[in-house]
């Protein structure tokens, strides 16, 4: 039997109810792949990129009340956060794999960062038409980068550079049906395809050579 990596129930997660079930259900199902693919890449990126990188395994432990909706692993050089820089990320929503690079809210450089990214656009047109863009890291959707193209990509640059709470996100979302329906082999050679198309993204970000 071909082994996959993802299973349906490592997406179900998010349908349980209550904040201590769906942390036992997250701990359970999704926290130990979280784990290896975090051993996996941060050493991925390290060696690609120079620089040590160390995963972030998501843990949602300021949550008292409300279940986390999503979960994921970030990898960043950083040993003790990775929230106020750029950093990459695969993860989970109830409805899709996200494969990503990312600026949120607490970077204090995102000024610069969009700037850069401004100077850059066309790094974007190199991306394949499955990409995605995003402005906001708590909302599952996000536009195809194919018609971000035309004008919202822009706007989103614009907003990193303009508004304080304004975010940026660019990478690949895997529907729940496709993600369980690729052997581990398949997903694996997804994610770091991914990972190395974002890179020159990721390097301009940073501003690394």
């Amino acid at each position: 039997m071909v082994k996959t990596f993802w299973h349906a129930n490592d997406f179900d997660v998010f349908q349980v109810d209550g904040l201590e079930n769906r942390m036992t259900a997250l701990i359970e199902n999704v926290r130990p792949k979280f784990e290896e693919l975090g051993k996996q890449y941060s050493h991925y990126f390290s060696s690609t990129l120079g620089d040590e990188f160390f995963p972030h395994v998501a843990k949602h432990a300021r949550r008292s009340v409300n279940p986390p909706n999503d979960s994921w692993v970030a990898f960043a050089p950083y040993k003790r956060g990775y929230k106020s820089l750029p950093h990459f990320q695969i993860g989970l929503w109830g409805s899709h794999l996200f494969i990503i690079v990312a600026v949120i809210y607490e970077a204090p450089d995102k000024v610069v960062i969009a700037e850069r990214l401004l100077k850059k656009k066309s790094l974007f047109n190199k991306l394949p038409d499955d990409f995605i863009v995003s402005g906001d890291h708590m909302k599952p959707d996000a536009i195809p980068l194919k018609k971000a193209k035309k004008e919202e990509l822009n706007h989103l640059l614009n907003r990193l550079h303009d508004v304080k709470k304004a975010e940026f996100l660019v990478g690949r979302h895997i529907s729940k049906e496709n993600a369980v329906a690729l052997t581990e082999d398949e997903f694996l050679n997804f994610a770091e395809e991914t990972f190395n198309y974002l890179l020159p993204i990721y390097k301009t970000m940073v501003n690394k050579k």
